[in-house]
């Protein structure tokens, strides 16, 4: 007993409880009290630290489902934009190159003029497309044909007059023809005698174009096809203005079946354009003629030809005129075209995203909210991306109840899995959702299915467009 105490003072800590033991009965029940008081404020500190941790997982597990779906989400929008833009880019490059082509080789494109006596002929055309008018003769013949450019269209206020005199001998049902370029204003006076053997009517008709000759050659019969037509016989005279600038055929053609000769008088009083101010000249008898165009500022340029002698009296002249492109204004017009296209785009972009923002800010409350019912089971880990399921929920179940009126489907456990399984196979859960509708009602398997096969959601029958795959973190 005497070693007690001095035992107790050099023990450690559990030979000290050894001889708490030897104390009386009402130290020992208020020690064990003591030990069960902290023991359960132990607990309930671990408890409620385990709550917290698992509050914080649950908000971790919420947040990382919504920051995943959001990316997908983003990132399909941003491939259809993109999709889009490069799409539209195609199309405009492709629209322009043929609108280009169509102007250079088409409207703009080298055409072949013939000209008469005394011609005097206008040629303007647009500097912005066009950066050079050049003139070629093409048979090297009969000089005197000129290229004269001003710095606009010069006045057709010069007088000219001369005449000439044509014997013609008429095969049966062919046609004579004589081409002028004359100038609105002008005035042609036709004196023609028919030999006195021949007893047949002529036709004689002044046509305005090409068109007009062929139309009167294949209907010779029909007077409103010309500018003048006439049924001729004998001697006479016939008088004619001209009301536009255009190439006139006087033609003469034999509606019987014998030979005719006839002696027609052309007299021509024409007006043509005045060349003196012209600031360039150029003479085709050997050469290509090119006439620049100002980019700013008006410009034109005339086609001469000389009056008629015994040389080109019964001759024409046949001049090919090509215009240089302005290349500069279809490389500036296709790129202002993308720049266009691209800034409707951006601001195209612009609105969505600020939609997007509005949509974000007034459903955040809603995407952070669990998508589907806490169960205590595992299936409460699946979510959706579209909290328009939790809106739906009463259609979802007068569907399922008009598919299963008897009750319950076959494959269901129990009624608190009916809203997480697949409302088609019921096996596996519901991991997608439908675009546009946004429901979420099936498995990707049997979503994809009913995609390809009728494409309509079956909870709002709305035309399906994509099903997208819901992920869980």
């Amino acid at each position: 007993m005497e070693h007690s105490p001095e035992h107790s003072q050099h023990a450690p800590g559990p030979s000290s409880a050894l001889t708490l033991t030897n104390l009386p009965s009402s130290s020992s029940s208020s020690s064990s009290s003591s030990r069960v008081h902290e023991e359960g404020e132990n607990n309930g500190q671990r408890n409620d630290e385990n709550l917290h941790h698992q509050e914080q997982e649950h908000e971790q597990q919420r947040s990382g489902v919504s920051y995943h779906l959001n990316i997908s989400i983003s990132n399909v929008a941003r491939i259809h934009i993109r999709d889009d833009v490069w799409s539209c880019l195609v199309v405009l490059v492709t629209f322009w190159f043929f609108a280009s082509m169509t102007l250079i080789l088409g409207y703009y494109g080298s055409v072949t003029l013939e000209l008469g006596p005394n011609g005097s002929r206008l040629i303007q055309t647009n500097p912005f497309f066009v950066q050079s008018i050049k003139v070629k003769e093409l048979i090297k013949q009969k000089p005197g044909l000129m290229l004269y450019g001003f710095h606009g269209p010069p006045p057709s206020d010069v007088e000219i007059s001369w005449t000439e005199t044509h014997d013609a001998f008429v095969p049966a049902n062919l046609h004579k023809e004589w081409l002028f370029f004359l100038n609105k204003g002008s005035k042609v006076n036709i004196s023609y005698a028919m030999s006195s053997t021949s007893s047949s009517p002529l036709s004689l008709v002044i046509a305005q174009g090409t068109q007009s000759l062929v139309d009167w050659i294949e209907d010779p019969s029909y007077p409103n096809l010309t500018l003048s037509w006439n049924i001729i016989y004998g001697r006479g005279k016939i008088q004619q203005e001209i009301p536009k600038s255009s190439n006139y055929y006087i033609a003469v053609r034999n509606l019987n079946s014998e030979e005719v000769e006839i002696q027609l008088n052309f007299s021509f009083n024409a007006l043509i354009y005045d060349t003196t101010q012209a600031h360039c000249r150029c003479s085709l008898g050997n050469r290509l003629c090119t006439f620049e165009l100002y980019l700013l500022g008006e410009n034109a340029a005339v086609l001469s030809s000389p009056g008629p002698n015994e040389e080109t009296s019964n001759s024409n002249w046949y001049v090919k005129v090509s215009y240089g492109p302005r290349w500069i204004t279809y490389f500036v017009g296709s790129g202002v075209m993308t720049i266009l296209i691209l800034l409707a785009f951006r601001i195209c972009k612009i609105f969505q995203s600020i939609d997007g923002i509005g949509f974000h800010a007034g459903g955040m409350q809603s995407e952070r909210a669990p998508l589907l019912p806490e169960k205590d089971d595992e299936i409460s880990s699946w979510g959706s991306s579209y909290d328009s399921v939790s809106h739906d929920e009463e259609d979802l179940e007068e569907w399922l109840a008009k598919t299963f009126p008897e009750g319950k489907p076959s494959n269901e456990g129990d009624s608190n899995n009916t809203r997480c399984l697949c409302v088609v196979c019921f096996e596996a859960p519901r991991d997608c959702f439908f675009l546009p509708c946004g429901h979420c009602a099936t498995c990707f398997t049997c979503g994809t299915r009913i995609a390809e096969d009728a494409g309509s959601c079956p909870i709002c029958r709305r035309k399906m467009k994509k099903v997208r795959m819901i992920f869980t973190v």
